[in-house]
């Protein structure tokens, strides 16, 4: 399941084409419950995490090595 909470968001759907129309300062939240699949992968200097459900619904994450030794550091602390 994929629940997506956009703040101000607008667009914009004219002849087929979908444009972001809203304030530049807009933010988005999401969420993939239920993952059915996960991997990491290198994305240039960056690690790519790869999140996908059974519904096909897919979050894709880049971090920089701090990031990634941050996220490692928390899951040998709950070991």
């Amino acid at each position: 399941m994929l629940t997506i909470d956009l703040d101000e968001f607008m667009i914009e759907i004219q002849d087929g084409t979908i444009k972001h129309v809203g304030s530049s300062t807009t933010s988005v939240d999401a969420k993939l419950y239920d993952v059915t699949e996960a991997e990491a992968r290198q994305f240039g200097d960056q690690i790519k995490f790869a999140f996908e459900d059974g519904e096909g619904n897919m979050i894709e994450v880049a971090l920089n090595g701090p990031e990634v030794q941050s996220i490692v550091g928390d899951l040998n602390e709950m070991e």
